[in-house]
């Protein structure tokens, strides 16, 4: 009979022999919490207080940007628990799903706290800390820890202090637990670099795409490239385009096979050129119209009015393809930069006047023939074209980073559940 040996699938060399199980208790002095505060809706800023949101460790990276803070002087002295380095924070109150959601923090912010759902674990003189921290971030860490949650809420359950303490888990001798844990140490600072660029790319633009498209009532944008000057041209989206509506055919789900493919709903939504990947099979009514290149879709519907009629620009020429029911498809009829049109389709001047548009109570929907009587302001094409690149640029940087993220994230979780016992 073969007998199961208590030491990980994947090992780094010159380390062998069985790991031992040991409680918690060993590597954690104390499970400190914070204080629950009346705080804002905005983060702290540099010389402002701030109280951590359980969603700072939600990912499995501590996230200080999660916070929001703290003004009242009376809130202020109130505080306690600053995040402090080499500690773990584990949310010891939330859903079923992520009670237990935990964190390591490598260094310390004292002027941000802890709420009273979130615990600072601080270490003994024993073992190292960051490799207990992924070991509670692994699969097997996280589902012991919410094992442990008790409520009679459905929506919000809590563990307690001693059966975390109690816990065990199979743990190797002190060097290769510090082998361990820099390796995820170096796992975390890549993902944490490609996160931080691809959160400062988004800033810029979603600042620019309020400053280089003229505001409401405005025909000149704040920024502007600097060969170009001149009042931009006001139009209504009905003088220099045409809709058209969205496939009323039914899918492959209701006959088994498909002749065309349709752009989805959430393809729309979520993107502001839309994913050519993104599309499902559809039953077609030959009389229905064939997207095109340079078309533009608009969702009709949404659950809130911020949702509704969100934009997006095709920009395949695959035949056969067509739009979701859900959206209505608008052809512009003269010469305009696809790329330019996308992007001030979701410039906060257009925004705001599709959402005073939206109408409804549970469910809120636009009208296609009020959405083309919206003016927007146009350059000449060489302005355009240079406005559309720039946010394409900035756009294919962004899905950069995002995609090393989601690379490095796989790479994380792959040794989480090969690296541990």
């Amino acid at each position: 009979m073969s007998v199961e040996k208590n030491m990980p699938e994947i090992r780094f060399k010159g380390f062998s022999g069985d790991w031992e199980r040991s409680p918690l208790s060993n590597f954690i002095s104390s499970l400190d919490a914070g204080v629950s505060v009346n705080s804002g809706d905005k983060p702290a800023g540099e010389d402002e207080f701030g109280v951590l949101k359980t969603s700072c460790v939600t990912n499995g990276i501590f996230e200080l940007n999660e916070n929001k803070v703290v003004s009242d002087t009376i809130e202020i002295n109130r505080l306690k628990e600053p995040v402090l380095k080499n500690t773990i924070i584990i949310s010891r109150m939330n859903t079923p799903s992520l009670v237990g959601a935990n964190a390591y923090v490598d260094e310390s912010y004292s002027n941000y706290f802890l709420p009273d759902r979130l615990w600072a674990a601080k270490p003994t003189a024993n073992g190292d800390l960051q490799f207990l921290a992924n070991i509670l971030g692994s699969a097997k860490g996280r589902e012991a820890l919410s094992n442990l949650a008790t409520g009679t809420s459905g929506s919000m359950k809590n563990i307690s202090k001693p059966s975390v303490l109690c816990l065990k888990f199979y743990v190797p001798k002190d060097p290769e637990q510090t082998a361990i844990g820099n390796i995820f140490q170096k796992l975390d600072s890549l993902i944490n670099q490609h996160q931080q660029k691809h959160d400062k790319l988004s800033n810029i633009k979603k600042a620019m795409l309020e400053k280089m498209f003229p505001k409401q009532g405005e025909t000149i944008p704040e920024i502007r490239f600097k060969e170009f000057s001149g009042e931009w041209d006001e139009k209504e989206l009905g003088e220099i385009g045409n809709t058209f509506t969205g496939l009323a055919g039914k899918t492959k789900d209701d006959f088994g096979h498909g002749q065309g493919r349709f752009i989805t709903y959430m393809n729309v939504f979520s993107n502001v050129i839309s994913n050519q990947n993104l599309v499902e099979p559809v039953e077609i009514d030959k009389s229905q119209n064939e997207v095109e290149k340079g078309d533009v879709f608009f969702t009709t519907s949404s659950e809130t009015p911020e949702e509704v009629g969100m934009s997006s620009v095709w920009m395949g020429d695959t035949p056969n393809m067509y739009l979701n029911s859900f959206c209505f498809g608008y052809r512009p009829k003269q010469k305009i930069d696809s790329y330019f049109l996308a992007y001030i389709l979701r410039a906060r001047a257009f925004r705001k006047q599709v959402v005073f548009l939206a109408q409804g109570v549970s469910r809120y929907n636009i009208s296609k023939t009020k959405v083309m009587d919206i003016k927007i302001c146009m350059p000449n094409i060489s302005e355009q074209q240079k406005i559309g690149r720039y946010f394409q640029k900035l756009d294919v940087l962004i899905n950069q980073h995002q995609q090393q993220i989601t690379k490095l994230n796989h790479v994380k979780l792959a040794c989480l559940s090969k690296m541990f016992v």
